[in-house]
């Protein structure tokens, strides 16, 4: 492989070749990172939803049991 590059000008190796395997592979990488982006998401809301449900748990117990100490 490495022979094969050797007598290749430098525009072919550090342009074309990057450019070709972004053709032909541009589809899986842009579905990937979609997915990765997606995934990363649906954890941030999970996070957000539970940190809240925790809150508001929290402060109707420390609420209920502040009006039972009256």
């Amino acid at each position: 492989m490495r022979e094969i590059f050797t007598g290749l000008p430098w525009w072919m190796k550090w342009v074309a070749v990057p450019v070709i395997a972004l053709v032909v592979f541009g589809g899986l990488i842009a579905s990937v990172v979609g997915f990765v982006i997606g995934l990363l998401f649906k954890v941030l809301v999970f996070v957000a939803l539970v940190g809240g449900l925790i809150y508001v748990v929290r402060k109707f117990t420390t609420s209920s049991s502040s009006r039972s100490d009256w």
